[in-house]
């Protein structure tokens, strides 16, 4: 299953402001690992897929937002090892369809709206058995890949000969950061960007997926920073466009907004403000996501013409 995917390479950023601070930059390009399936979405889904294959069911269900990564990458996925999908969107339909919901519809995956209400019970089991029902068979994936499966394989992320000493990396159902924490070495550290606005919550399901993996407690430091979500998951300014645009130039890295991208900014601007040592050696994950942008610089383009027109 594994061979159809690149090892992901480590690129070093000669940047000027993490060379003034005497801080070294690297990215763990995970967007390159597979055209589709890539960043740590993949990781989430790998033993998920393994283990509805060993049950014998041939379908995935699995929930997210429109700008959803998760529902771009399960679609793909879906289609790649031969498993119908089906996807539960927060929210109501809108058409036309943005990339991401067009191109998970075009792998086969059948899009299911859920009023925010109803999406908020999608962890009960009263609703996964009602889609049980509704839809027969299938393996549900919670949202995000956000279970004990999904941070085992985010256990896999990190390569052994990656020399860091602070792993940094956008936040947005805390999985990736349970599992990244936990393949670390107790001298090193990882550093989570939520996404979301009010991402302090993440802080107490980052210990749950800890300790229900690891009921020892002995992993490495963690922490999160939450100044850097821009109003909230998805939301995105003209600071934060013009920064990943102005990085993509320079370092040759394309950025996605929702994810990757408010991590960077809030990387670059807490190195010019002293918040690491000089001599610390940072490694940024990159997440993928790359195929949001589109969507979202149609979103501001719109907002900037009809401000313009007001």
């Amino acid at each position: 299953m594994s061979s159809i995917f690149l090892p992901p390479p480590i690129q070093l950023i000669n940047s000027e402001i993490a060379l003034k601070a005497g801080v070294q930059l690297s990215v763990l390009r995970l967007d390159l690992m597979h055209p589709s399936v890539n960043g740590n979405k993949w990781f989430k889904l790998k033993y998920n897929i393994l283990e509805a294959k060993a049950q014998k069911l041939s379908t995935l269900l699995t929930f997210g937002g429109a700008f959803s990564n998760h529902i771009y990458a399960t679609a793909a996925a879906g289609k790649l090892f031969d498993f119908r999908t089906i996807g539960m969107i927060r929210g109501e339909e809108t058409l036309p369809l943005n990339p991401t919901l067009q191109f998970a519809l075009e792998q086969g995956m059948q899009l299911v709206y859920l009023d925010r209400q109803t999406y908020g019970q999608r962890h009960t089991q009263e609703l996964q058995e009602d889609l049980k029902q509704r839809f027969g068979e299938v393996y549900i994936i919670p949202e995000g890949g956000g279970n004990s499966l999904g941070v085992r394989g985010c256990l896999e992320i990190i390569p052994q000969t990656a020399n860091f000493d602070t792993v940094c990396l956008a936040c947005g159902t805390g999985t990736t950061a349970a599992g990244i924490t936990l393949s670390l070495h107790p001298h090193q550290k990882a550093i989570a960007f939520p996404v979301l606005k009010g991402g302090e919550f993440l802080n107490a399901e980052i210990d749950r997926l800890l300790n229900h993996y690891l009921p020892s407690g002995s992993f490495a430091p963690w922490q999160l920073v939450c100044d850097y979500h821009f109003g909230g998951y998805a939301k995105v300014n003209q600071d934060l466009l013009r920064f990943c645009q102005n990085f993509a130039l320079e370092h040759h890295i394309p950025l996605d907004y929702v994810y990757t991208g408010k991590m960077f900014y809030g990387v670059m601007d807490l190195i010019q403000r002293g918040f690491f040592p000089p001599g610390e050696k940072l490694l940024l994950i990159h997440t993928g996501g790359l195929q949001g942008n589109v969507g979202m610089e149609a979103q501001l383009l719109k907002k900037t013409f009809k401000f313009s027109n007001s």
